[in-house]
């Protein structure tokens, strides 16, 4: 059911609201006029459900073009309607990559508390970041690309992004052949085209199907394929025994609109020990969220 046709007055009381949302260009921002200024969005729709029942936290999730949307507009908005409601809150751009995964994905977590400020600083990192080779498969069906379908290039290095760019998939105005810069390879061949090396971590998962699995270098091999499916929900932090769609794109879908489970799970504890102040797991259960 669409959060817009929910009678918001018939939901059960809550301590914790999580949520996501599309960037949207509000009516007029920089108003400061709290979240009038957010009406006809779906932000205007968990503002109203915040307002009827008033719980403890709230945890917004969203991409790292939030915080540049509309110059910066979109997320004062965002942060002036929340304080209107009567929250502390702060923000921060965490990457999936910190948390454990072999891979690249940043994300703007908005946190506003009612009875304190939420601390960014004591969530824990995980050093160094981990490969994502430790996050294959060893045998399975893999979908390896031919040797004159690709290029390896010489002397690639490690991104501050944790990505180490070795080649690229060969379009019909490229030979075949092993080229000495990247220079303008990143200006003509766009990421789904790229060759990432498993020594490294893995580009952004998206939720489409044709663009959501990159192609990966196996050094041992000295061949490229793409990750399996099961190896695309590995590195957003589901385990092997999370069963999956049928369907290859819904499969994507769920992929791309989901969160890393590990950063999440470090949230969670953060939110408990900071605010709800409980010290044991079995306590999180009673807290009751929408």
């Amino acid at each position: 059911m669409s959060i817009t046709k929910i009678d918001y007055n018939n939901l059960p009381e809550f301590d914790l609201l999580t949520a996501g949302f599309p960037c949207q260009p509000f009516s007029i921002c920089g108003k400061r006029q709290g979240f009038q200024d957010t009406r006809g969005t779906l932000f205007f729709h968990i503002c109203e459900i915040i307002e009827v029942h008033h719980p403890r936290v709230i945890v917004l999730e969203n991409v790292k073009h939030l915080l540049h949307h509309d110059q910066g507009k979109t997320l004062k908005t965002i942060l002036y309607s929340l304080e209107d409601l009567g929250y502390s809150v702060d923000y921060k751009l965490l990457n999936a990559k910190d948390f454990g995964l072999p891979q690249n994905r940043e994300r703007v977590i908005i946190i506003a508390c009612k009875d304190q400020k939420f601390s960014f600083s004591k969530l824990p990192r995980v050093y160094p970041v981990p490969k994502l080779r430790d996050f294959l498969d060893n045998t399975g069906k893999f979908e390896y690309l031919n040797p004159e379908e690709y290029t390896l290039i010489e002397g690639y290095k490690q991104q501050s992004s944790g990505l180490i760019f070795v080649g690229y998939r060969n379009k019909n105005i490229w030979k075949k052949g092993i080229r000495p810069n990247t220079e303008h390879l990143s200006r003509v061949h766009h990421q789904p085209n790229r060759i990432y090396s498993i020594d490294g971590v893995h580009p952004t998962i998206p939720s489409q199907e044709t663009s959501g699995r990159f192609f990966i270098y196996i050094p041992e091999e000295n061949r490229v394929r793409r990750l399996t499916i099961q190896e695309c929900y590995r590195i957003m932090g589901f385990p092997d025994t999370f069963k999956l769609h049928p369907n290859l794109g819904e499969c994507y879908k769920q992929i791309g609109n989901s969160v890393c489970i590990p950063l999440f799970q470090e949230l969670a504890i953060q939110i408990r020990e900071q605010i709800f102040r409980f010290s044991d797991y079995q306590y999180l259960s009673g807290i009751r969220s929408i």
